[in-house]
């Protein structure tokens, strides 16, 4: 089953499920091939995306994704050099080195197709990859499903029976096997351990907890890593609609009157964090996944304000915390705006940071519970419309307002004196029954919503 470490990934933007799950798969696909020595018969390669990847098409990048994918390339080790020659040599020359190692033909609006007809099946990310000999005969043909925050499945492991609409619910590795919030909640009483605790002991049966530390830590530095360049980078974002960096000038403004008392300027710091790391998401850089691109910046931007000044152990337990929040989402509902919308990624994120910033201020188990849930509850219904297909707007001020909305979420939770009403488990439910009854042009098609509304520059 999955560690708080999968819900961290290192990866690049401008989406996790449109750019690095599409990367992820046609680099498995080519590792497929050689495992079944069909690596050098093969002469061409096509690729058909379909559902939310052919509807956001160029937008989210995923048919270079999968150019590059196709060539070797992946997400935990880009390089935007190698990738900007690999890209403009297979355009140029009519040929991809595929696996990063044989030439082949390759024709990029022939080979790598929008698959407007064929309808996604078991997931709104779909994509079909297929290997061809010299004589045009089909080697091997695989489908796969980008399921979101970078995680990816072939049809056989998606293909699996439901009854009555009911999602099956994955368990735990590790000592403390929860499959709920309830069961989460429960280990935490009857060890007398705060969620983190419960989280990490888990983690230590996949490796040395020295090891894990280490790596949350390197993950935190990525994530500050990718504040200080949003920061630092001006210029236009790209694609069509012109849209101008914005944390770059806020950051100046900030600097300059660092100690003002207006008390709103809290809201400008969470704000510049966020929109630091979204606007380096959607000009295509690395960004870790919190739990996907589209919703990256809300995390680091709580983190950047409320934890940096404290110790590295004050980090790992938010990290850790709202890691153990994400598992909850990804295994019981989803994490795709394919699926759930926008609540699935901004709601997901800001129900994380909230969890994770209740533990850091002292919260109990239940106080973490109830932040989480605020956090998401004030999410539901949350649509997926990005503008021509970018993840610009409204995706960027998105985690902005997601930042505050977590911070607050944590503040309500802790200063509540009685039991919550409305349990993580209710919320979580809710959001995937809420998910499955929206309207699919509201779900990262660019065929709804703002998307239809706002004419593209």
């Amino acid at each position: 089953m999955l560690s708080v470490l999968d819900i961290f990934r290192v990866g690049i933007g401008p989406s996790s499920s449109h750019t690095v799950g599409p990367m992820r798969i046609t680099e498995r696909f080519i590792r497929r091939l050689q495992r079944m020595k069909l690596f050098e018969k093969t002469e061409r390669i096509e690729v058909a995306l379909r559902g939310s990847l052919a509807f956001t098409g160029e937008g989210h990048g995923s048919p270079r994704a999968a150019l590059l994918g196709l060539a070797g390339l992946k997400p935990e080790s880009f390089k935007a050099d190698i990738a900007a020659k690999v890209w403009s040599e297979a355009l140029e020359n009519n040929t991809l080195k595929l696996g990063g190692k044989r030439d082949i033909a390759f024709n990029y609006k022939a080979d790598i197709r929008l698959d407007y007809d064929t309808p996604a099946d078991l997931h709104p990310n779909e994509m079909a990859v297929m290997a061809y000999d010299a004589t045009g005969g089909l080697l091997e043909k695989r489908t796969y499903y980008s399921t979101g925050g970078g995680f990816i499945a072939s049809k056989a492991q998606l293909k699996k029976p439901a009854k009555n609409d009911i999602v099956k619910i994955g368990v735990s590795e590790g000592p403390y096997q929860f499959k709920s919030a309830a069961d989460l909640l429960n280990f935490c009483r009857a060890e007398g351990l705060p969620i983190h605790e419960i989280i990490l002991a888990n983690e230590d049966s996949k490796r040395p907890r020295d090891k894990t530390k280490a790596m949350l830590d390197d993950i935190a530095e990525k994530m500050m890593d990718c504040i200080n360049r949003g920061l630092e980078t001006h210029g236009i974002l790209p694609g069509g609609l012109k849209v101008t960096r914005r944390a770059p000038r806020l950051w100046d403004r900030l600097q300059n009157a660092p100690m003002s008392n207006e008390r709103e300027q809290l809201f400008d710091w969470l704000n510049v964090y966020a929109m630091a790391v979204n606007e380096e998401n959607a000009a295509g850089g690395q960004v870790v996944t919190a739990p996907t691109n589209g919703a990256a910046g809300i995390i680091p931007s709580v983190i950047r304000h409320y934890c940096m000044d404290k110790s590295p152990a004050a980090v790992r337990t938010f990290l850790l915390t709202a890691g153990g929040i994400g598992l909850l989402y990804k295994q019981r509902a989803s994490i795709s705006g394919a699926e759930m919308g926008c609540q699935g990624e901004v709601g997901v994120a800001c129900s994380m940071a909230a969890g994770g910033l209740a533990a850091v201020w002292g919260g109990t188990p239940d106080q973490v519970c109830s932040a989480a849930e605020i956090g998401m509850e004030h999410n539901l219904g949350l649509t997926c419309d990005p503008v021509g297909g970018l993840v610009q707007i409204p995706c960027i001020e998105r985690n902005a307002i997601g930042a505050v909305k977590a911070v607050n979420a944590a503040r309500l939770a802790l200063h509540s004196s009685e039991a919550a009403k409305v349990s993580l488990d209710q919320v979580i439910e809710t959001m995937r029954q809420t998910g499955l009854d929206m309207s699919t042009k509201y779900k990262e098609t660019s065929q709804g919503g703002l998307a239809v509304n706002v004419v593209e520059c």
